[in-house]
């Protein structure tokens, strides 16, 4: 054996001896270990395994934070992985009209609600927010009253929610009880027929309102569909879609509730560029001042008219072949229609004639059937 080799087979043997030393120290540890009082070290120890292996090992507070689910946050303050997921939401404030609208509605509310229960009542707008619709109708404190409505000319269907204080505060109020006393609430019954057609009608009021709010902005006519106190039967839109909610507040002295409106974004997509407007009657950039003016001017702008007396097709060689003195006969008599074109498009057909010196034509007809053909 050469000196190269046996060098070679020492360090191997070296290597061995220092592998095999390694794995009776981890069998030493992991005996030791185990063998803690209470089994406190081995926990310890394969605590510590942990974090050296798979990184820091996060406490209740932060996966609650890291998942946008901390309980000290403020309502409507989303963040981490839901603040993600609800990205998509369009928030309200890029609908500025909305708040016009609804702050309008809430003074027609007042001034109908009191007409129609012969009572002191306040109406106040608490919030406009944008929310998913499913999470929407989980959200939804039972029991209640779900009135499904549709919007006529934008083909689409709203929610509204009224809360069970604001029905019995209502029944009360209609049916007579005393003021100064909060309404006796009833659990654990459905609502009767009375109350649910002293609401229809008090739904009625409010959409009526609803529909003179919008008047402005675009006339849309609110109808009553149907009432429902279960939420899956006042499904209107997908769980997952977005939908703008208006919470308002009604207080009749020491009584009252809350009305809920909610629109999916869907309903309101007719009326989208609308909404956007910072204020009523936004023109977004356009100058009604040059409008006025450039429409005079382009009033008493002159057109060069041409009288066609006839038209013939010919062939490039027939063009070519045209001489001096050669004659072209059309196919038109002085009895025949003439058309009058203001750049190639027809506007009007008359009669060829004479007044004093000069050829004239006599319009009989206008020809606006066959302008439109060209637009």
């Amino acid at each position: 054996m050469s000196e190269e080799e046996q060098e070679g087979a020492v360090d191997e043997e070296a290597m061995m001896a220092e592998w095999e030393a390694m794995a009776e120290e981890g069998a030493d540890g992991d005996e030791g270990d185990g063998g803690g009082e209470g089994g406190e070290d081995g926990g310890e120890g394969e605590q510590g395994f942990a974090e050296e292996g798979s990184g820091r090992v996060l406490d209740q507070d932060e996966i609650d934070s890291l998942l946008g689910f901390d309980g000290g946050e403020e309502e409507g303050d989303k963040r981490g992985i839901h603040a993600l997921i609800n990205s998509a939401l369009v928030a309200y404030e890029r609908l500025p009209m909305l708040d016009i609208i609804f702050d309008r509605m809430v003074r027609m509310m007042s001034t109908s609600l009191r007409n129609f229960t012969s009572d002191n009542i306040e109406v106040s707008l608490d919030n406009i927010t944008s929310v998913r619709f499913g999470d929407y109708l989980n959200s939804i404190p039972l029991p209640a009253m779900l009135a499904v409505f549709r919007a006529e000319q934008w083909d689409n269907y709203g929610l509204m929610t009224i809360d069970s204080n604001l029905i019995y505060s209502v029944v009360d109020v209609l049916l007579g009880g005393r003021r100064g006393t909060a309404a006796m609430r009833i659990e654990g019954r459905p609502y009767t027929t009375i109350e649910q057609n002293l609401i229809e009608r008090m739904i009625s009021v409010v959409l009526k309102d609803m529909s003179a709010a919008f008047e402005p902005l675009s006339p849309v006519n609110f109808s009553f569909d149907r009432l429902e106190t279960n939420p899956r039967f006042a499904t209107i839109a997908r769980p997952p879609n977005a939908a703008i909610l208006i919470k308002l507040r009604v207080d009749m002295e020491d009584r009252g509730g809350r009305l809920e409106m909610l629109y999916p974004y869907a309903t309101l997509e007719p009326i989208r560029e609308l909404l956007l407007q910072r204020f009523m009657g936004e023109k977004f950039g356009r100058d009604t001042i040059w409008e006025s003016h450039l429409a005079a001017e382009l009033w008493q702008t002159e057109v060069p008219l041409t009288a066609v007396l006839d038209e013939q097709s010919l062939t490039l060689r027939e063009v070519m072949n045209l001489e001096v003195g050669q004659t072209l006969i059309f196919n038109k008599t002085p009895d025949d229609a003439i058309d009058v074109r203001c750049g190639g498009i027809p506007m009007v057909e008359g009669r060829m004639g004479r007044a004093g010196k000069r050829i004239a034509i006599r319009v009989e007809r206008s020809k606006s059937m066959e302008r439109r053909a060209y637009d």
